[in-house]
């Protein structure tokens, strides 16, 4: 009963999260193009420009709290929530003197909410011919109330509550006590709170103290990619099986992708590591609050790259300082963790995400839900995650490839829990934290739960069963009669890469991982197009882009042409091919 009420407890928690996080995620670009105008045409700027620099205010004051508001109505009640949403944060904006972000989070939803209500109570009623002529003066007539209300009564409220808040937060500073909010903000985002965090409070918050100082440290706290950057190498280092062979690739999509949610599996399969990163988020913080670190505009994602962008001029090395300094924290103490437990079980990460979820579904009481026994009717597939992008994209991506290459029809998006809808001819693919709430929006649909979006044996099955064969029949017997090349002598596998290297990296591990589970002991190794050197018996496989210079470097080589060397489905029929002939 307990453990219920826990579970209800933090997908409420998650939702209003997500719904916070979800009216500022879609208009990030709006408040990066006001960063980089802030950063380049203010008086202290890159490039002063008194006429430019005349839009900083109105942008701050009007366009973001409009796009906010209209984006919370049309999270609650589609374009018609939109617009009453957009006329009601008006009344906030003009009846305060502050920037009303988080104004436009209570109107832009209130405003949907109240059309939302009036057209489920009046919609059957209107006379045909009158439906027009209903919709627009109801609209109009509510915004136009929604604005007096926001006018008169909950601009005041928010203004004194933001200027609490922005007291409050001035103390934490000037008590130096802004690393121990990393006590709570990184355990919090591997619960899946990091878009709330981020995009809910803090934004608000950062782009309110930007409008006074120029600079914000909270725009750093939950972007700073050093506490998962410190963890990933660990693994990478003194890790174990697939968990230390994923680890180097998972550290180049994490730290210039910017997608976090790629480590919080190894964080969640030893729960000692909450540690590490707590350790790495309190330390970065302390290092940007000592040196008066801060960006102009929320980095999204949290990527080094986006943050050097929102860097202000002059402040870089602070902001790197705090970036290392948060992924040497977190890399020593994960270092302890992972030398201290030498049981190789624990430390094997498939394994160890298996028994995740076994014991996720038991304590839910629904073991076996996630069973792909019944997938006839599927035509969609949607990847659904807190904000329908980053993670939730890439293993679209991963399963959109598998799924053409079975010459299966169904389609694969990426889409937030909040935009999901209803249909029974859809199959959701989502975190197994998230379940709870995408099941709430889509009751009728087929759910398959997964750990990692990037590293997840459960896309073969999802293709295995939509073809109705037998999944070792998918990945094996058809993988071994696709290839055009013969491998009757190859003892050596080597993959070509040009200066950007890190696909090849991936791909390294990914033909380790089959290698492995084949129990095949053949050399694998990657080489620059440049210093590619091979006998007849090796097998160079190289992108298409690469293969005509690959082919005249060693002509006597046998070559294989793929799309990508991370996600190419011909890797399971070279292996396959490689067993038969041994």
């Amino acid at each position: 009963m307990e453990q219920t009420q826990q579970a209800s407890l933090k997908t409420k928690v998650q939702k209003l999260g997500s719904t916070l996080s979800s009216m500022v995620m879609p208009n990030i670009g709006a408040l990066i193009a006001w960063g980089v105008l802030t950063a380049l045409f203010i008086p202290d700027g890159y490039l002063p420009n008194e006429s430019f620099a005349s839009m900083v205010g109105p942008m701050l004051t009007y366009l973001i709290p409009l796009l906010v508001g209209y984006t919370g109505g049309k999270v609650i009640a589609g374009e018609r929530g939109a617009v009453v949403g957009a006329i009601a944060t008006m009344g906030v904006i003009v009846g305060t003197e502050i920037p009303m972000i988080m104004g436009a989070m209570i109107m832009g939803p209130l405003g949907g909410f109240t059309i939302k209500k009036f057209d489920a109570i009046f919609q059957s009623k209107i006379k045909t011919g009158f439906e027009m002529l209903v919709n627009n003066f109801s609209a109009g007539l509510i915004g136009f109330a929604l604005a007096l209300v926001g006018f008169q009564a909950i601009g005041p409220v928010v203004d004194r509550l933001t200027q609490a808040m922005a007291a409050g937060v001035e103390t934490i500073l000037n008590a130096q006590l802004i690393p121990l909010t990393n006590i709570f903000i990184e355990p919090a985002k591997i619960l899946f709170l990091n878009n709330a965090i981020n995009h809910g409070i803090l934004t608000p918050l950062g782009t309110e103290q930007v409008s006074e100082t120029g600079r914000s440290i909270l725009f750093l706290l939950e972007a700073n990619p050093g506490p998962g950057l410190g963890v990933l190498l660990a693994f990478t280092l003194f890790g174990k099986g697939s968990a230390k062979s994923t680890a180097p690739g998972a550290m180049i999509i994490h730290f210039l992708g910017g997608i976090h949610e790629i480590y919080f599996p190894y964080v969640m399969m030893k729960p000692l590591l909450f540690l590490a990163v707590i350790s790495g988020g309190v330390s970065g913080s302390f290092v940007f609050q000592l040196l008066g670190a801060g960006l102009r505009a929320p980095a999204s994602p949290g990527s080094i790259i986006a943050i050097l962008a929102m860097t202000p001029m002059g402040s870089y090395l602070p902001v790197i300082l705090g970036v290392v300094a948060g992924a040497a924290a977190s890399f020593a103490v994960a270092t302890v963790i992972l030398k201290a437990d030498s049981k190789e079980a624990v430390d094997n990460f498939e394994e160890s995400v298996k028994a995740t979820q076994a014991a996720k579904l038991s304590a839910k009481g629904s073991a076996g839900q996630t069973s792909l026994t019944n997938m006839s009717g599927i035509q969609h597939i949607i990847f659904a995650c807190d904000a329908g992008m980053g993670s939730s994209a890439m293993g679209a991506s991963i399963l959109r490839k598998k799924i053409n290459a079975a010459g299966l029809p169904q389609d694969v998006t990426n889409r937030a829990i909040n935009n999901l809808t209803d249909a029974a001819n859809t199959l959701i693919v989502t975190q197994e934290e998230l379940k709870n709430r995408a099941q709430q929006k889509a009751p009728n649909a087929t759910f398959v739960a997964i750990e990692n979006f990037l590293n997840s044996p459960k896309y073969d099955e999802i293709v295995a069963t939509l073809s109705g064969t037998d999944l070792k029949e998918t990945v094996v017997a058809p993988a071994a009669s696709r290839l055009d090349v013969d491998l009757a002598n190859i003892n050596e596998i080597v993959l070509v890469h040009d200066d950007r290297k890190g696909s090849a990296t991936m791909g390294q591990k990914v033909v380790e991982r089959i290698l492995e589970r084949e129990a095949l002991d053949i050399p694998l190794r990657k080489m620059h197009i440049d210093e590619l050197k091979a006998s007849p018996q090796t097998l160079v496989i190289s992108k298409n882009s690469l293969t005509q210079a690959a082919q005249q470097k060693v002509p006597a080589a046998v070559h294989l042409s793929v799309d990508s060397l991370i996600t190419t489905s011909k890797y399971e029929s070279v292996v396959a091919n490689l067993k038969q002939i041994a």
